[in-house]
């Protein structure tokens, strides 16, 4: 493990280069062509700009033969320290040059946040793979197992039209803002969230987290400062509840590809449209912006039917099938579970 390398806190740029240029190099190897790379902003934030209450392990394999600079293969490791979350982790990026693979890299890498985990005392790390590719083939041959499958759907804005305008119960309202949600918002925001824990999470053993508004302002934050945009649409109830929300994300202001991080209704107000409503409302602020975007892709958990029964009728179509794959591993006995 001697020539792996550790990224700190502050990559230079030449970092950030050789990180995201195998990052782009694994993404044109292992996803279809329809699918976009991700940006340069995006590699940069996510290496400079550290996710809440976590701490951050980034590792790479320096390329040999004649390259100096260049990366064959990246890591990242997420450490939650959240109370709910201190037995388990995410690996948010494990790539290798198409090149370079099938030489022990992976592996290497691997083997490396593993030592990290151990030392840490976390008893399982989970990680997101594209279902069929290399990436489940690794992920299975290193003791990882699917937690919860999903989807991919995409919307298709060319495409979309025709649908009628929102339209809400008597009494409730629209509320939308760019960027982190605002003070006077955060509070009922952050219950909105809290109430909706009982989202499909399968086998994982990462635990819904506990919202509170300064919590959610300065996730929101971060996200911003990694070069995102964020757009929130809310209904909020007669009494003043957020009853909905649908949160939708650029990873940077020239996106051509938007992603929708949540839409969600909170349970007393299940049964009434909100969902629908909050979805057609962002198309609609979507236009307003006049932002380059020309689609939106959702990823549902295969067992979310009221989500699936939201997207449908806006003409979401499956784009690709990932899984949640997790790891566990007994310390008495030193192997995997």
């Amino acid at each position: 493990m001697s020539d792996l390398l550790r990224i700190g806190a502050s990559p230079t740029d030449a970092d950030v280069d050789a990180w995201h240029s195998v990052v782009t190099a694994a993404h044109a190897a292992d996803l279809p062509p329809t699918v976009p790379a991700p940006c340069r902003v995006e590699t940069a934030g996510g290496l400079r700009v550290p996710r809440v209450r976590s701490r951050h392990i980034n590792l790479a394999v320096p390329m040999s033969h004649g390259r100096p600079g260049e990366f064959a293969g990246v890591a990242a490791l997420r450490l939650f320290d959240e109370a709910e979350n201190r037995t388990t982790a995410w690996i948010e990026r494990l790539a290798v040059r198409p090149e370079v693979r099938r030489r022990g890299i992976g592996s290497r890498l691997w083997e490396a946040l593993r030592a990290v985990l151990v030392e840490e005392g976390r008893t399982s790390v989970g990680l997101e793979v594209e279902l069929g590719g290399a990436g489940e083939q690794f992920a299975l041959a290193h003791g990882f197992r699917c937690a919860l499958p999903l989807t991919v759907y995409v919307l298709d804005l060319a495409h979309e039209g025709g649908a009628p305008g929102p339209s809400l119960p008597n009494g409730y309202r629209f509320v939308e803002w760019t960027g982190v949600v605002p003070s006077r918002h955060a509070p009922a925001f952050s219950l909105a969230h809290q109430a909706i824990a009982d989202v499909p999470r399968g086998d994982l053993e990462m635990r819904p987290r506990v919202w509170d508004a300064e919590r959610v302002r300065v996730l929101q934050q971060a996200n911003v400062d990694r070069g995102a945009v964020l757009l929130t649409v809310v209904a909020v109830s007669p009494d003043g509840a957020h009853a909905g929300y649908s949160v939708l994300g650029l990873p940077s202001s020239d996106a051509v590809r938007a992603v929708l991080y949540e839409t969600a209704v909170v349970p007393a107000h299940r049964g009434l449209g909100l969902g629908r409503a909050v979805s057609l409302r962002m198309l609609e602020v979507l236009r307003d912006q006049r932002l380059p975007v020309r689609e939106i892709a959702g990823t549902v958990a295969d067992g979310n039917r009221p989500m699936r029964a939201v997207g449908k009728p806006f003409g979401y179509r499956p784009e690709r099938s990932l899984g949640f794959y997790q790891a566990r591993w007994d310390y008495a006995r030193d192997q995997y579970t």
